[in-house]
């Protein structure tokens, strides 16, 4: 009889490769399942165990155009022959569309800077007139590694980015306006979640750009103090973002949010494909991946028992 196994859906191994080395710390039987290609027998069952989905926005990035679509195809055959997915069908549909995120969060009663989506060059110019909050970004649908997200202060800069040859066409073609919240104190926040329990919040610097990724990988040359781990959150935020995610249910993920001068609190971003800064967990000596991979190992003997 073939051993159950925690099976963990990427597309990214140099993401992946942290968790796989916790996993094995654990003794946590696993299978990682590279879904940027692959075959799907839909007349098999799959095998017995449960399933991780880290699937990310941004596969396009790393020429894995067609993961995400892919992985939503074996995510509905897992979950349609009873197996447990951790991050399943909604948490990948929320990953790679911002506009159903905020939907959806505001559906739960959690602020969200105002948004327009567009598709066409002109219809975001026009969309910029209607906004009329200045300054704005723009940033895409399907985005992930801070992709299209660009600061203006007015609509005469929006024009010539639109109509210049820099213009970054979104994958899916839909481009966001939104407004700007500036942080108070200079650095946005990400607050991550572990079997929808919070776990720490990491304050990120972003006075150098919109490029947010706390991964190792994403932080060559990157100025030590960009991530910090910091105090937990307030009680009724920590709870409102652990509903959310129990009425969405996204399993593992994390929730960006900003602070404005005037101390209003606007979730921006979801990422359940989360990834975590080694400098800012070495200094506070608490490792998510380690988090990571006791609940997995957990949600497997629970899935045995039963």
């Amino acid at each position: 009889m073939t051993e159950a196994k925690v099976y963990v859906l990427h597309e990214n191994y140099e993401w992946t490769q942290h968790l796989e080395k916790r996993l094995i710390e654990q003794k946590v039987p696993y299978e990682l399942w590279d879904l940027s290609e692959g075959v799907l027998d839909l007349s098999k069952q799959p095998p017995k165990g449960i399933f991780y989905n880290r699937m990310s926005a941004s596969s396009h990035t790393r020429n894995h155009r067609f993961a995400p679509e892919f992985s939503q195809q074996v995510i509905k055959w897992l979950e349609d022959n009873g197996r447990v997915v951790l991050n399943g069908t909604t948490a990948i549909d929320l990953e790679i569309s911002k506009v159903k995120q905020y939907l959806a969060l505001q559906k739960s009663g959690i602020k969200t800077p105002k948004t327009i989506a567009t598709i066409g060059k002109k219809s975001i110019v026009e969309a910029a007139k209607r906004l009329d909050k200045y300054p704005f970004i723009t940033k895409h649908n399907r985005a992930g590694k801070g992709a299209g997200v660009y600061l203006f202060n007015s609509l005469a800069e929006l024009e010539v980015y639109v109509n210049s040859d820099t213009f970054e066409e979104p994958v899916d073609g839909i481009t966001l306006l939104q407004e700007y919240i500036k942080p108070n104190d200079g650095r946005v926040k990400r607050s991550e979640f572990i079997g929808q329990k919070f776990l720490y919040t990491v304050s990120i610097d972003s006075s150098q750009g919109f490029e947010l990724c706390p991964s190792d990988e994403c932080q060559i040359g990157q100025k030590e103090e960009k991530f910090q781990i910091i105090d937990p959150l307030e009680s009724k935020q920590r709870e409102s973002y652990e509903y959310f995610l129990h009425e969405n249910g996204l399993d593992v993920a994390a929730v960006e949010w900003v602070e404005d001068g005037n101390h209003q609190i606007y979730v921006y971003d979801i990422n359940t494909n989360t990834n975590y800064n080694n400098t800012a967990e070495e200094k506070a000596q608490i490792f998510a991946h380690k988090h990571l991979a006791a609940y997995l190992k957990e949600q497997l003997s629970q899935n045995e028992r039963e």
